[in-house]
């Protein structure tokens, strides 16, 4: 693993990385974990959701329910959640998810200054390529599908990480990307969880950071109304 792409969070052993998280993991596997690998008992949009669509975004599903995603699912322009847990914005996130959970709100914010860690700020994807903002350096890649993995939880539940390869040789954009965001079908995202680096296989065991990203056109305000919406 290139150690450019690990976070220095409090000796946290890292592989670094969306959607997919030990305490995460361990939250999530209880009600689906909070990207599919870790995936939370919510969903992506606020429509009308069959059960079984419920069912799968916890991460209860069958083999037979996943397919293949192109890049596209995740095409758009894309900001970190990260820097709105450092200013003070998801506080009332936290709130809101202490009036229900088994945290409070400070142990709440704790647990996603893990999870929400990064230097990446923003990631600007296309059909093919994928550009990284990290320290005022744009890093671009072109990525080729890489299959999936599924992930299995103690609770039973599951996961699915869609994974990209990148080809250009020349490139200082990671070499795998891995994307969890709750979908296991060809379907467009509405936020993610993603992993990245150097190593396909250890970021598969990544499970305590996961960096979270939203559309980049939403205002941090509309970012709490999502989180608290799900």
């Amino acid at each position: 693993m290139n150690k450019r792409w690990l976070m220095p969070f409090a000796a946290a052993t890292m592989a670094f990385t969306l959607v997919a998280c030990q305490e995460e993991a361990k939250e999530d596997r209880e009600v689906g974990s909070e990207a599919t690998d870790h995936s939370h008992d919510h969903n992506h949009d606020h429509g009308e959701q069959t059960e079984q669509d419920k069912q799968i975004a916890k991460g209860y599903f069958e083999d037979s329910d996943i397919t293949n995603r192109p890049l596209t699912n995740w095409q758009g322009e894309w900001q970190s959640v990260y820097p709105y847990l450092q200013d003070g914005t998801l506080d009332k996130v936290f709130e809101h998810k202490a009036l229900h959970g088994d945290k409070t709100a400070e142990e709440y914010k704790e647990y996603y200054t893990i999870g929400y860690q990064t230097d990446v700020t923003h990631i600007d994807i296309t059909n093919k390529t994928m550009t990284f903002h990290k320290d005022g350096e744009l890093l671009t890649g072109t990525y080729e599908y890489d299959g999936y993995e599924i992930l299995t939880y103690e609770k039973g539940n599951r996961g699915v990480r869609y994974i990209f390869k990148q080809i250009d040789n020349d490139s200082k954009a990671p070499k795998y990307v891995q994307f969890s965001d709750h979908i296991i079908s060809d379907k467009v995202s509405g936020h993610f969880h993603i992993y990245f680096g150097e190593d396909r296989a250890k970021l598969l065991e990544e499970m305590e950071n996961w960096p979270t990203y939203y559309p980049k056109a939403l205002t941090r305000e509309e970012i709490v109304e999502e989180m608290n919406a799900h």
